[in-house]
């Protein structure tokens, strides 16, 4: 067994995942696993740059990370970073701060990159499953962009576009500095927009149409299936491999984009740091749902963190 810690930083959240690995026989350990959300790609889609109290936002959850990692003695240490640090301008910045808490440097990794970890995150676990066809359309719903995977044991074709929760809510539900609640027809059809011309993008490449299984990954799609199970606290061994129907995610995302701020915030499986951009993530799923015909998405707690320690392993 080998222990490893690996941390991915994305655009909305950074996540730290301590496991005993061996990779020769598939066996995991999960010692410590825990989630910050950081909003890293605050502005980042308007003026190109991360804002500094994002980075020092992230700043403080590395060196929380830091002191964990210490304690478990993990052997090797892997940080990829997705989205947001990839189009910032003043990313160097960014990976000295990493590098001078955590000792080693980000990876700001390519979309295809992304998509080969989230696909081994997520589809180690489904592999020996009878009960699910062949092949799997992954789905990684980020802050900043989404990906997707298709594949059986392994990836045939993957594509990453630049939709998220973070990046649709900056660039549509604000206004005057604030998030509009609810949003109006208009706001939510320009999202709408945005995705499907996404999709488009994404089936130049990968044949979205040949996938038997939606598997559908982060924070937005955990949360919406949080909401459809009824939780009343976030219990992600309830959630991890759920299968969530399409009219339920249509049902709550409409209560979503008609709620406000405050009664988004009353839901207590929906963490304050998405509140602002559930609205958003919701409307992806179900577009990409609805534009696949997959009845159900089946939901995995196992995603690109996962397949960033198998990388290490």
């Amino acid at each position: 067994m080998t222990r490893v810690a690996a941390v991915d930083c994305g655009t909305n959240s950074i996540r730290l995942l301590v496991a005993d690995l061996d990779p020769a026989t598939g066996a995991f350990t999960e010692l410590d696993r825990r989630m910050t959300i950081v909003r890293l790609g605050q502005g980042v889609d308007r003026t190109g740059r991360l804002a500094d109290e994002a980075l020092e936002r992230t700043f403080a959850a590395c060196r929380e990370f830091a002191e964990v990692i210490r304690e478990l003695k993990a052997e090797r240490v892997r940080f990829v970073a997705t989205s947001a640090s990839r189009d910032a301008e003043n990313r160097a910045d960014f990976v000295r701060g990493v590098v001078e808490i955590l000792g080693v440097e980000p990876e700001v990794i390519t979309g295809d990159q992304e998509a080969e970890f989230s696909f081994t995150g997520a589809t180690k676990e489904l592999s020996g499953r009878d009960d699910l066809a062949r092949p799997f359309l992954v789905v990684d719903i980020g802050g900043g962009s989404t990906e997707f995977v298709v594949g059986e044991e392994h990836v045939r074709a993957a594509r990453s576009v630049d939709v998220g929760c973070v990046r649709m809510t900056e660039r549509h539900l604000v206004a005057d500095g604030a998030v509009v609640d609810p949003p109006t027809p208009e706001r939510i059809a320009a999202i709408r927009e945005d995705v499907e011309a996404a999709l488009d993008l994404a089936e130049e490449t990968v044949p979205l149409e040949e996938a038997r299984t939606l598997v559908g990954l982060a924070g937005s799609v955990t949360t919406v299936a949080a909401v459809a199970l009824g939780l009343t606290e976030y219990d992600w061994t309830r959630i991890h491999h759920a299968r969530i129907s399409l009219e339920q995610v249509r049902e709550i995302t409409g209560k979503l984009l008609a709620s406000t701020h405050e009664e988004r915030a009353a839901i207590p499986v929906i963490h304050p740091g998405r509140v602002d951009v559930i609205c958003a993530g919701a409307l992806v799923l179900q577009a990409v749902m609805e534009r696949v015909g997959a009845h159900e998405v089946v939901v995995s707690e196992h995603d690109i963190l996962d397949g960033i320690a198998w990388s290490i392993a």
